[in-house]
């Protein structure tokens, strides 16, 4: 088991940074935002590009298996664009009401504009 959330949040965000030049960064919600590992619930987080595609999935879907694998985690990622990310009411508004929002250096700051 990884040792902290946070350790998963830096090394999405190394991997997301390397491979796509896009990646804005991430929100962190549902029951691990206490920063502690739970053992059988999902990491659950929403990561955010300039573009998502079927393309883009097809690139983040081994990132994700890869980190799973190497930290004995789930991950349960949505990929956004920010406007598609609005647009799913029932995700946004439990996102920005419990999220917290890391910029694409896995650094937890204030949540962008969107």
């Amino acid at each position: 088991m990884a040792n902290t959330v946070d350790d998963v949040i830096a090394k999405l965000s190394i991997a997301f940074n390397r491979v796509f030049n896009d990646f804005k960064g991430m929100y962190l919600f549902g029951i691990h935002t206490d920063g502690k590992m739970h053992e059988g619930e999902d990491i659950e987080i929403v990561a955010l590009f300039d573009i998502e595609d079927k393309s883009k999935r097809e690139q983040i879907w081994p990132i994700i298996g890869k980190i799973e694998t190497e930290m004995d985690v789930c991950i349960d990622l949505y990929p956004y664009t920010p406007e598609a990310f609005k647009k799913d009411e029932e995700i946004y508004e439990e996102v920005m009401s419990e999220g917290i929002f890391y910029n694409n250096k896995g650094q937890h700051t204030a949540a962008p504009e969107i």
